[in-house]
């Protein structure tokens, strides 16, 4: 199965939310209009005259009495002979054109033409069952189609500007359901498109790559395919486990080491994770690693001490190398919607992020929130997960997103 068949399979709660919500608005416009009553005239009642004086009485005079009448007998008039014409010969006489039979027995010199019986309203609605409905694109539609992004956490900025680039050119035309659903998922992936990149490989050895996320964002999981991947593709891979006060995040990372045949560092729980991370690199440049991902413990953008504890990591990091890190990525969970914006505002301050990765896009109608963050930050997304196996994390492709996403084919 293709990622993008498993993308939009497992997103179907985004893409049915707006697909459905595409029909429904092109839908609205398409059905027919009941036609408004004529206004029943008001017959005025006739108004009765009352008299206010008795009429008087009027004496009959008396009728004659008929007697018998005589009527005269009128004279007969004298009619003349009747005289009849005289008929011409038979050969004065022409053959005329034979007559056709026509409907009920009525006869016509002419080609017998069938009556145009008009549909009625239960025809007009059933023979248009193969058109496409379609839709006038106006004010009160665009209105529509800017809630129905907001709703899918497109965000109020990004679905305003979505809205008008669609309204362009296409404004007072009628439209119908798949072309507004290309519309979309070609504005989507224009947005998407500058932010797409995996991440970049560097000849510095060892590439350092700090992962960094709120609790339960999913970054043990994403460093632990990551590695896989990279392992795959023939590149050394550390991994230090920074998540020191969790000791299932640790055994975790150790169970996908060993699957991916990459070392795992650990330390004692509730040691400093910044001690980690140095001891980690110094062990990484030993061996010539190409890659070191160092996981933190996930922490709440609003927790000022755990904000302070990752600021530490990183000056310790730069210590050892002042260009490190090479890589931050930021791990998003796709379920929190527009608090995601907020995650990312707040980590760059203290990490410097430099990439995101966006998980479970498959549990949540959610999935807008991706096209706002790439409208509002220009930060490279590089991968993408929508499930728990380890080829369910694959490089952001903004043109099978935006398919997916509005619920087009392939």
């Amino acid at each position: 199965m293709s990622f993008f068949r498993k993308l939009k399979d497992r997103m179907f709660r985004s893409s049915d939310k707006i697909g459905e919500g595409l029909e429904a608005l092109v839908a609205e416009g398409d059905a027919p209009q009941a036609a408004p009553r004529e206004p029943v005239p008001q017959v005025p009642e006739p108004e009765i005259p009352v008299p206010q004086e008795p009429v008087p009485t009027l004496p009959q005079p008396e009728a004659p009495q008929p007697g018998p009448l005589e009527v005269p007998e009128p004279p007969m008039p004298e009619l003349p002979e009747p005289s009849l014409p005289e008929m011409p010969p038979p050969e004065a006489y022409e053959p005329q054109a034979p007559v056709s039979l026509g409907h009920a027995g009525a006869y016509r010199s002419g080609p017998v033409l069938e009556p145009q019986v008009k549909p009625g309203f239960l025809g007009r609605m059933f023979g248009r069952k193969d058109e496409e409905p379609r839709r006038v694109l106006d004010d009160a539609m665009l209105e529509s189609l800017e809630e129905l992004l907001i709703q899918a956490d497109m965000g109020v900025d990004t679905s305003v500007r979505v809205t008008a680039n669609i309204a362009e050119g296409r404004f007072g035309r009628k439209i119908s359901t798949s072309e507004l659903r290309d519309a979309l998922a070609a504005e989507v992936a224009r947005i998407m498109t500058p932010v797409a990149r995996p991440m970049p490989i560097y000849p510095k050895k060892p590439q350092v790559v700090l992962v960094v996320g709120v609790n339960g964002s999913g970054k043990t999981t994403t460093i632990g395919k990551l590695a896989s991947q990279f392992k795959a593709a023939g590149k050394s891979v550390v991994i230090a486990a920074g998540d020191t006060f969790r000791a299932a995040a640790v055994e975790q990372l150790q169970i996908w080491g060993t699957r991916a045949g990459v070392p795992v560092m650990t330390a004692p729980e509730g040691s400093d994770p910044a001690s980690l991370a140095f001891d980690a690199m110094t062990r990484a440049e030993a061996e010539g690693a190409d890659l070191l991902m160092i996981d933190t413990a996930g922490r709440l953008q609003n927790r000022q001490d755990l904000m302070e504890e990752l600021a530490k990591i990183v000056r310790v990091i730069r210590k050892k190398d002042p260009t490190a890190p090479h890589n931050t990525l930021l791990v998003l969970d796709a379920t929190t919607g527009q608090n995601a914006l907020l995650q990312v505002e707040i980590f760059r301050k203290i990490a410097d992020v430099s990439g995101l990765v966006m998980t479970k896009l498959d549990g949540t109608a959610k999935g807008g929130v991706l096209v706002a963050l790439a409208d509002k930050f220009g930060l490279p997304i590089h991968a993408i997960g929508v499930g728990e196996q380890i080829d369910d994390l694959a490089p952001f492709d903004p043109d099978d997103f935006a398919r997916a996403l509005v619920g087009a084919g392939a």
